[in-house]
């Protein structure tokens, strides 16, 4: 046996290194796509979490609480869960109370600036739990609605996010659910 024959030649190691850099760069758009699949479903998940933590909050507090765009104007600024003090009661009755929010949503935003939610009466933005814990407007209707994510790097991605009239949350990808999105 040669003492050439033992190893690999620098042209085979260069060619090994070759078909890894291809397969590398080739799973680099996918593995971009899985990334921000994971940032939208974790937005989406920590909005329906903090939105059933308003509605037990009113459940079990017997006040309204509400779940509404952090500065008031569009929810991709992010959201806060406060209580709502009812502007009959004297203000020493009622100290409102802030206590989730969320800011930086990174490259997630709501599709649409996110315009849902809006009650028809007073054009105010949010989801308002009454005491019982269900979704109403000021004027006592039922807000059945949905907020679409998307994500700035990936314009196909969204996820729906449909509050149904049972006061259930669900997540409905639109490239897998198209019927259950509707």
């Amino acid at each position: 046996m040669n003492k050439q024959d033992q190893g690999y030649s620098l042209l085979e190691l260069m060619a090994v290194v070759l078909i890894i850099a291809i397969m590398a760069i080739s799973t680099l758009p996918l593995l971009h796509e899985q990334m921000a699949a994971r940032d939208v479903d974790t937005i989406a998940r920590r909005f329906i979490a903090h939105a059933q933590f308003a509605r037990a909050q009113a459940f079990v507090l017997g006040v309204p609480v509400h779940i509404t765009p952090l500065n008031g104007d569009l929810w991709e600024e992010g959201w806060v869960v406060k209580n709502v003090c009812d502007k009959r009661q004297p203000k020493s009755a009622c100290i409102e109370r802030r206590w989730i929010s969320q800011g930086d949503l990174g490259r997630v935003y709501f599709k649409g600036g996110g315009r849902q939610f809006i009650d028809p009466h007073t054009s105010k933005r949010g989801i308002l739990f009454n005491a019982a814990g269900a979704a109403k407007t000021a004027q006592g209707g039922f807000v059945a609605n949905r907020l679409i994510l998307g994500h700035d790097r990936e314009s196909r991605l969204e996820r729906h996010l449909i509050l149904g009239s049972g006061g259930r949350w669900r997540i409905c990808d639109p490239t897998k659910d198209s019927k259950a999105c509707k």
